[in-house]
């Protein structure tokens, strides 16, 4: 077949010795350029082919595209990508905004198609925040084909921003309510008839009048069917579509039998007409998705209100104003006193005070000197100061802190697992006991059959099961996240309920991590800035707490080379020829050094020739930390790399029951898998030595100011230094736990008590729809009574764990 001289997208001459071509309509299409060949294919690819079919006039070049695709095409530019993707290597992650999302089977439909699209690595969907997590391989796949995809499963899906969302639902919202007043409307017209027609209030009604209400009430009833129920049978289309069973399904089965049904009778004069059930179940079922949707909505808000403290706009240092999505690393702004910072960077002029509570939960102002790092929506204090950005605006504090909570939502727990398979197979379930059920009434009282399957399909819906889980999952991380602290597996709240053990790094966890040198000790012919500036290019090399105490003594002309870090232990380097060690006597010292306390030793050529002493107060909040802990019948252990004459002193001041010291993060790891199998052990660190370690335990928590390896290793993540939050966090994961389980029963009970009621045929429809409706709005309140911040202490003892309470005696590994 011979193709178009001129482009079939465009309309322009194709050039000669081209050969763009896409096959549209069953036939191939000559294009010009490969622009219009990028863009016609993805039309078709999103099954958009009827654009060309209806047309009236070619497109401009690549511009003229559907508007359903235009935005769709611009998400693959790379510039526009930068404001919302996150990359690694060749994999590329992105949140999306999802819209038309009302369920467990809609998200569950969702993961599965998309699961098995080419070049996807992986996709969470949250029900409770229409929110998604998407990653994929940019070197097999669009960004633009895999929306396309979701699309074509009849969801609306687009980058997450907070401002977007918001819009989008509020005219969800708005759309809701049109309906629900449509339905609303109609219910109270045609439940006045029905009682005119039922109860015959009238006295005897000549049958022209019968046949005259029924015919008002089908006209009052089409509008509710056809608009009002929309949404529940788009819902259900997609999972049939998909050959799947959603919650809609039974509900859409409903509705449109009892129409037919209706309609039958009003134009044949013989038999019950169901209109004021079809009113009433759209009404009701519109209204409790309404109040579901403000309930869930409230849970959802915590993480994307976060994103709104970031300002739009930035002020550079000449006074102009750009947006701050357009800021770059490297590039200087100025934050004016009382303004929320608009990105992460570094303190350029001036020491100040900023409020970091949106981060840590601590009301009081932290203090910012020269070069310390400030985060973007924190508040800046009573001085103006000057920025520099340090990162963009999708890499930020804030930003991780939302995409982490969103995982930790994402991330089902295994209960929430079950739930949304026993939900699946529960409508299928419904629907043959429905069936089963009309058959029997059919035979033995025809005239109640189907009002009976009516009240079974409705009443039954599974909706409150498949929310019991995901709504209290979602409030409790949002709760957290009002701590300081974040949630980065799905886990973490059921282990967090059963811990017996905790296990603690001692610097920078239970001491303040601020190490300073309090004096110097030379032996030999060297200087106090020749040994310093010799441990300092040693040190810059490490990232551990002590290694921050000798940055300001740093030489840029004195390079160490040869650099090995012997971790838990100290580095070795070569440095004008010469070979220097830092670290710990065991790893520096001659025999005949005596230790000493918070010291670290430097040699030269296999000869001391320095001594530094340091110091590392403890937090003010490693105390009450530990008392709560006994308080609760948990046994403590501080785990250190340290040696016995630093530790012994925090382990004692502080009451820890057992102390474990001078070991390596190999040692770490083995004391560990040593302990008894029924301690749930929980570990807290902040180090790249106690990475190995909080992979290991059961739960595992990584101090903020930690390193990313800790961070990255770690089931939870402290953003302040207070860690007494641990305690409220576990706290709030046993009432979690006990409302998920309240969720669970109060689902699972009314679904097995209103079955047998419904089937013998004792709940009227519309009590169906009404105990449906409220048993889901019940489950979600239920759940956003986790988000009460004025509420109880949550500070509670475990009866449990008292009768279980151990205290290890001390036990020290020798250095």
């Amino acid at each position: 077949m011979t193709m178009d001289k001129s482009c079939y997208h465009c309309g322009e001459d194709v050039p000669e010795n081209t050969d763009f071509c896409v096959t549209i309509l069953d036939e191939p299409r000559s294009m010009c350029c490969p622009g219009c060949e990028s863009v016609a294919q993805t039309i078709v690819d999103s099954g958009l082919s009827s654009y060309y079919q209806y047309r009236t006039e070619k497109a401009e070049r690549v511009d003229l595209v559907p508007e359903q695709l235009r935005a769709l095409i611009h998400y693959d530019n790379e510039q526009v990508q930068a404001e919302f993707v996150r990359n690694q290597d060749n994999i590329s992650e992105v949140t999306l905004s999802l819209e038309g999302v009302s369920c467990a089977a809609c998200a569950w439909l969702i993961e599965r198609q998309m699961n098995g699209h080419t070049g996807v690595v992986r996709i969470r969907v949250n029900t409770a925040t229409h929110r998604a997590l998407l990653a994929w391989d940019k070197t097999e796949t669009k960004l633009s084909e895999l929306l396309s995809s979701i699309h074509k499963l009849g969801y609306k899906a687009a980058p997450f921003e907070a401002d977007k969302q918001e819009e989008s639902y509020y005219r969800a919202m708005k759309q809701y309510l049109y309906k629900l007043g449509i339905a609303g409307l109609a219910t109270m017209q045609v439940m006045m008839l029905a009682v005119a027609l039922y109860l015959e209030v009238f006295g005897n009604l000549e049958p022209e009048f019968k046949h005259y209400f029924r015919i008002v009430s089908l006209i009052f009833a089409t509008p509710v069917l056809l608009y009002s129920a929309l949404p529940f049978y788009m819902n259900a289309w997609r999972s049939l579509k998909a050959r799947t069973l959603g919650m809609d399904v039974p509900v859409s089965i409903a509705l449109i039998f009892a129409y037919v049904a209706s309609l039958v009778a009003t134009f044949t004069q013989s038999g019950e007409v169901f209109f004021e059930s079809i009113s009433m179940f759209t009404f009701f079922l519109l209204l409790g998705r309404f109040l579901e949707m403000r309930a869930r909505r409230k849970a959802a808000a915590a993480s994307a209100n976060l994103l709104k403290l970031v300002p739009a706009m930035a002020t550079l240092e000449d006074g102009s104003q750009i947006p701050v999505k357009t800021l770059n690393i490297g590039d200087r702004v100025r934050v004016l006193a009382g303004e929320h910072v608009p990105a992460d960077g570094y303190v350029v002029d001036k020491a100040v005070y900023v409020d970091e509570s949106m981060l840590t939960g601590e009301s009081l102002h932290v203090k910012k000197n020269t070069g310390e790092t400030v985060y973007a929506g924190t508040i800046n204090g009573e001085q103006t100061f000057t920025l520099e950005v340090a990162c963009r605006k999708q890499e930020s504090m804030i930003a991780n802190i939302v995409r982490l909570q969103d995982e930790a939502q994402a991330t089902k727990p295994k209960i929430a697992e079950i739930a949304d398979i026993v939900a699946r197979y529960f409508v299928a379930v419904i629907l043959l006991i429905s069936a089963c059920t009309y058959l029997y009434w059919q035979h033995n009282q025809p005239e109640d059959a189907f009002w009976i399957m009516l009240a079974v399909l409705v009443a039954t819906c599974p909706c409150a099961l498949s929310l019991a889980t995901p709504t209290a999952i979602t409030c409790s991380t949002s709760r957290m996240g009002d701590f300081g602290i974040l949630l980065r597996k799905s886990h973490a709240i059921e282990t967090l309920c059963k811990i017996n053990h905790v296990i603690v790094d001692k610097t920078g966890t239970l001491t303040e991590g601020k190490i300073s040198l309090s004096h110097t000790q030379i032996f030999g012919d060297w200087t106090k800035q020749q040994v310093l500036c010799i441990a300092a290019s040693l040190e810059s090399h490490a990232n551990h707490p002590i290694a921050a105490a000798f940055r300001p003594y740093f030489d840029e002309t004195k390079q160490a080379e040869s650099i090995e870090n012997h971790i838990g232990s100290g580095l070795t380097g070569v440095i004008n020829g010469q070979k220097c060690k830092i670290g710990s006597y065991a790893f520096v010292c001659q025999e005949d050094i005596p230790n000493q306390p918070h010291t670290v030793y430097l040699s030269i050529d296999d000869r001391v020739v320095a001594t530094f002493t340091y110091s590392d107060p403890i937090r003010e909040s490693s105390q009450h930390f530990i008392q709560s802990l006994k308080q609760l019948g948990i046994k403590t252990t501080l785990l250190t790399g340290d040696n016995e004459i630093n530790a012994q002193p925090v382990a004692e001041q502080l009451g820890i029951d057992t102390l474990v010291c001078g070991v390596n993060p190999e040692g770490k790891l083995a004391y560990l898998h040593s302990l008894d199998k029924s301690q749930v052990t929980l570990m807290v660190g902040d180090g790249i030595n106690d990475a190995p370690t909080l992979a290991g335990a059961h739960l595992s928590v990584a101090m903020g100011g930690g390193t990313d390896v800790a961070k990255s290793s770690a089931d939870m993540v402290l953003l302040g230094d207070k860690l007494d939050k641990l305690v409220e966090a576990r706290s709030l994961a046993i009432k979690t736990r006990k409302i998920i389980r309240e969720n669970l029963a109060w689902s699972l009970g009314y679904n097995l008590l209103i079955l047998p009621l419904a089937v013998c045929g004792l709940v009227a429809p519309y009590i169906a729809v009404v105990g449906m409706s409220a048993s889901s709005i019940i489950v979600v309140t239920n759940s956003l009574r986790l988000l009460n911040k004025n509420g109880k202490s949550l500070h509670t003892n475990s009866h449990s764990n008292h009768s279980s309470r151990h205290r290890g005696g001390r036990v020290s590994v020798g250095s």
